[in-house]
């Protein structure tokens, strides 16, 4: 990181960016007004040494490297990726113990059951401990998109499915669990790989999303197998 007399107003404003912070988030963390930020930014105003000092702490905090020619970019060590069989198997884990630590909500989007189906252990034993997860955690709930008309509901005992329009729908999941955000392709060789970025805004950027198309889905209905309907789980899920 650069050091505070090199750090710039477009600096400032292009790390608020790339946050997705507005000026006012920013101005909270550093107990300043919304208007001091914007002046230095705009460069309208010489701030004074230790307001620097809180406002580089605070986007440093946050995940932002700062760089030389006025450039930012999140630390390296907020990234990091996973691949193959072994690499599914410890994203599983990260998914559980995230759940079993903090509970909470856990959104899935893209969902193809049979894609998720080739890389699971033998013995199914993720789904059998999340579904023992789900009965001591209350504050835990997963959602999970999958394609409109897909009645492969494989994780029904703890996660409530929705249906996704098919023009939408797109077979490249993401997670989103606290403020980890997860993207999965199974195209990768090996397969599958798995990007993850530790970072609340983009973490929360696409829960917005996903609570969006969550609320635009569709609740499939009860599934007709030769003339009689089958009952939905309670939460209507795998």
């Amino acid at each position: 990181m650069c050091g505070i007399a090199m750090l710039t107003g477009k600096q400032i404003r292009a790390a608020r960016v790339l946050l997705g912070w507005d000026a006012s988030i920013l101005a909270e963390r550093v107990e300043h007004r919304r208007e001091t930020i914007i002046a230095i930014e705009r460069g309208d105003t010489q701030p004074r040494p230790s307001t620097m000092k809180k406002i580089t702490q605070a986007l440093n905090d946050a995940g932002i490297e700062f760089l030389e020619n006025s450039g930012v970019r999140f630390k390296l060590k907020n990234f990091g990726a996973l691949e193959g069989f072994a690499g599914f198997q410890k994203f599983n884990d990260m998914v559980f113990e995230h759940i079993r630590t903090h509970g909470g909500d856990v959104c899935i989007s893209g969902v193809d059951e049979r894609q998720f189906v080739k890389y699971r252990p033998a013995g199914d034993s993720h789904r059998i401990r999340m579904a023992e997860i789900a009965k001591q955690r209350p504050d835990f709930e997963m959602k999970i998109l999958v394609k409109e008309g897909d009645y492969n509901f494989t994780a029904a005992k703890y996660a409530t499915y929705r249906w996704s329009p098919k023009e939408y729908f797109s077979p490249v999941p993401f997670y989103v669990f606290g403020d980890t955000l997860a993207l999965i392709s199974f195209e990768n060789d090996p397969a599958p790989l798995i990007l993850l970025v530790q970072s609340g805004p983009f973490a929360e950027a696409y829960r917005q999303a996903f609570n969006f198309a969550w609320t635009n889905a569709k609740e499939p209905p009860p599934k007709e197998t030769k003339g009689k309907k089958v009952t939905k789980d309670k939460k209507v899920t795998q």
